[in-house]
């Protein structure tokens, strides 16, 4: 019987990249694991698991989770009690009797990263090693289409006001992430059991060199321009969102700011067999995500 694989945030822009690497294969038998049934990727022969509650449902995770193999892990949106959904999805999995999880955590995960968020990733992965299945973490770089994201229009200019001084970051493309998802996924030998890995872009960029790559892509004008922490939330609150929400934004950058986010690996090209894209080169596979920077 072909091993059961079952992705996660499926209807998302790196779960469902995994599934369109993992679909029509032979060897493994897909379960995709959405809220709503409707948004789920049409994938034939694919099973289809709903769990309205997502991860904060552990009874109806269990369910959907059971006589999985591995399991595809996508971090949860971002959300106020995002660490209790992680443990509740976990304690899900294993109660499921799900034999191997492989975890999207985020590069620099520790209990005392700047960023606030890789402190709940560095939380998740302890309560992964705890249940003692068997899992392999994969610690994402900031993702390559967070650049556009970051920019604003002003007087024609993409700019990017943000606290990270002239730290760098290691941005990734999601194809490459979705890339290296698929191998780990597929290769069920032990050698990748307790296996963390850092898997970022080719190069580590400050946000200068990324202004002038969004300029070099978009053909706009585009600068950096350095805030202070205390800019950075006056220019934020507005929003609207919570002061959690606001955090998390704002520790980003002090997190490039203190090197959390520069380190630059081989996990893609050693995993793949293709060299890693670099924030250029997703960038123009990509103009929709920056399609806000056109108007």
């Amino acid at each position: 019987m072909p091993r059961v694989i079952a992705v996660t945030g499926a209807t998302g822009v790196l779960g469902g990249r995994v599934v369109e690497r993992l679909a029509g294969r032979g060897d493994v038998a897909l379960r995709l694991v959405v809220r709503d049934a409707a948004r789920a990727p049409r994938v034939p022969g694919a099973g289809v698991a709903v769990v309205p509650g997502g991860y904060a449902d552990g009874p109806g995770l269990t369910a959907a989770l059971a006589g999985v193999h591995t399991l595809y892990l996508v971090s949860a949106a971002e959300a106020e009690d995002r660490l209790q959904q992680h443990r509740t999805a976990v304690a899900a999995a294993a109660a499921a009797g799900v034999q191997r999880v492989v975890y999207t955590s985020f590069l620099g995960a520790a209990p005392d990263a700047v960023f606030t968020l890789a402190r709940q990733h560095a939380a998740t992965e302890e309560a992964l090693a705890a249940t003692g299945v068997r899992t392999t973490v994969l610690r994402h770089a900031m993702y390559a289409d967070f650049v556009p994201f970051f920019a604003v229009l002003e007087d024609g200019r993409a700019v990017i006001a943000a606290p990270a001084d002239d730290g760098r970051a290691s941005f990734v493309s999601r194809d490459d992430l979705a890339d290296v998802g698929a191998a780990v996924l597929l290769d069920d030998s032990p050698a990748l059991d307790g296996a963390v890995l850092d898997v970022t872009g080719p190069e580590a960029l400050s946000l200068d060199d990324a202004a002038a790559v969004l300029a070099e892509v978009t053909g706009r004008p585009a600068a950096y321009r350095r805030q202070t922490v205390e800019e950075a939330w006056a220019t934020r609150r507005p929003s609207g969102h919570p002061d959690w929400e606001v955090e998390g934004w704002v520790t980003s950058y002090r997190a490039i700011a203190a090197g959390e986010m520069s380190r630059v690996t081989d996990v893609v090209p050693t995993l793949t067999g293709h060299p890693a894209r670099t924030v250029a080169e997703h960038l123009r596979a990509h103009p929709e995500d920056w399609a806000h920077l056109r108007s």
